[in-house]
Formats: structure tokens, C-alpha cells, sequence
């Protein structure tokens, strides 16, 4: 019979080793109710923390709004998001979806972000922020993990889109009832020092929805094994006239009808920019 940890030892070793044990034992870890606390503790500690990193509402602007929605495949998720508005008035925004699932991809999608917030100050360009992302996390890898990131910049007094991608699917612009990918992926960050990245540039109009989401929501199945992806498209030419959080919502009401009941397996993150 296994010795387990007591909760002061599960604390020193982290949550990465409450897993290992559930790895190695998972039909005892139900026959221990004193280990599932200590799970659950540590899980509950990792959601609140997880939780401090997103963002916990929408942006409002006179021209654009922006809404955003996770769900993680477990306790917590690889996925990473935000958007803000620096002083020079530039709205900034990015997605991340981190290889793998639970709390080792969180970890290293906190690493990503708190990365990211360093670069993001000093005012660069889209594709020398993914550039400095990609150069910082290669300068101390950790085998086996790397993240899929899209960064953007939308000028509200221009109207225009700014974006570059590492990997994150092409996002998708639905304008005046079409529906159409922009821009092209490119190599993960981290998984290359070298690798560099392009800048495109969208004009955008009134009315315009551009969706950003990680390859969890395109992915999700069906029972009959069809991905999600092969009709968000439709879906999204259908949100022209819904505001921000309207199209969120109907994205997921969507994916959710159609995967009728089969459970997801990865994280999903989707975030909405509506220009007004």
C-alpha cells in the first residue's frame, strides 16, 4: 500500500507530483479520500490562480468591442488570452494554446504570458513581439513543451488590423455576410530560435467581426468523428450583425449543439473583436 503524501510534503513537491502519482496509481487515488482532497485543494489553487492571468471581462471602445471565453479541457488549461489598451491608444490583444493539457501546459502558458507583458511595453511590432517571444522562451527550453501564439494590434482610429501568427489558426473575418481566413501561421514559439514571423495588415469596416480561436474549438468532434471546423465558417458569416459577446455566446451554443454531448478534448478559447 502506498505511503501518501501528507499535504505540508504535496505543497513542497507541487501539484506535478500529486499528478505523477495518479499516473502511476489511478485506480488507488479513488480508494484514498485523503488524497483527493489534497488534489482537490491544489486543483482549486490552480484554477484561482489560472484565473488571476485572464481576463475577467470584455473591452468597450467608441469603435470596437472585444469579448472572450475559455474553457479548459480539465481543472485548468494551456490556453492564454488577453487584450488592452495602451496609452498611445492602440488596442493589443493575443491568444495562446500551449501543447498539452492540465497543469504542466498552464504553467508553461503563465511563463508564455508573463513573457509576453515584458515585450508588449516596449510598443513593438506585431511580428518583433513574436520574434522577442519566440528568441526568450528558446533561451531556456523545456523539453517537450512550446506554444502556438497570434499577436494583434487594431488602431481604432484607423480602423486597421495588425497581426502576426505563430501557429494559432488563420483567424476568421466575417464582413458584410462572408466569411474569409486572414493572414498565414507560421512556426510555434519556442520550438526554433531562428524562426521569424510576418506582419499582416487588414483594413477593417464598421460592422466587421474577426474571430480568434485556438484549434480546440475546430477540433471538437461529433459522434459521428466531424470536427466543428468544418462548418465554423457558416457559423461565423452568421454573427455580421451580433455584437461581441452575441457572437461568442453563439459560437458556443453552436459547438455545443453540435458536438451533442461528446465531451471536448483539448481547451477552448475563442476571442471577438467587433469594430462598431
Amino acid at each position: 500500500m502506498p505511503r501518501w503524501p501528507s499535504a505540508d510534503s504535496s505543497h513542497r513537491g507541487g501539484v506535478c507530483v500529486i499528478e505523477l502519482l495518479i499516473a502511476a496509481e489511478p485506480e488507488l487515488v479513488e480508494e484514498s479520500p485523503a488524497f483527493r482532497r489534497i488534489y482537490d485543494d491544489h486543483a482549486l489553487e490552480a484554477r484561482l490562480i489560472q484565473s488571476s492571468l485572464l481576463p475577467t471581462r470584455g473591452l468597450s471602445h467608441q469603435s470596437v468591442e472585444i469579448a472572450f471565453r475559455f474553457k479548459p479541457f480539465s481543472d485548468v488549461g494551456g490556453d492564454f488570452a488577453d487584450f488592452f489598451q495602451l496609452p498611445d491608444g492602440l488596442i493589443h490583444l493575443y491568444l495562446g494554446d500551449v501543447v498539452g493539457k492540465g497543469l504542466p501546459a498552464a504553467m508553461y502558458s503563465a511563463l508564455a504570458m508573463g513573457t509576453l507583458r515584458g515585450i508588449h511595453k516596449t510598443g513593438t511590432d506585431t511580428m518583433k513581439v513574436l520574434g522577442l517571444l519566440n528568441q526568450r522562451l528558446a533561451q531556456r527550453p523545456i523539453p517537450g513543451r512550446f506554444c502556438s501564439t497570434l499577436y494583434a494590434v487594431f488602431n481604432p482610429a484607423t480602423l486597421e488590423l495588425n497581426f502576426s501568427n505563430a501557429g494559432i489558426p488563420l483567424p476568421l473575418l466575417a464582413s458584410g455576410g462572408v466569411c474569409r481566413e486572414l493572414g498565414e501561421g507560421g512556426l510555434p514559439s519556442g520550438m526554433f530560435p531562428d524562426a521569424a514571423y510576418a506582419q499582416h495588415t487588414v483594413q477593417l469596416s464598421p460592422g466587421d467581426s474577426v474571430l480568434f480561436a485556438s484549434d480546440g474549438l475546430y477540433e471538437l468532434r461529433n459522434q459521428e468523428e466531424v470536427e466543428f471546423g468544418t462548418q465554423l465558417d457558416e457559423v461565423w458569416a452568421q454573427c455580421r450583425y451580433k455584437s461581441a459577446s452575441e457572437s461568442v455566446d453563439f459560437v458556443f451554443n453552436r459547438q455545443r449543439a453540435f458536438s451533442n454531448g461528446n465531451a471536448p478534448h483539448d481547451d477552448i478559447t475563442a476571442v471577438v473583436l467587433k469594430v462598431l
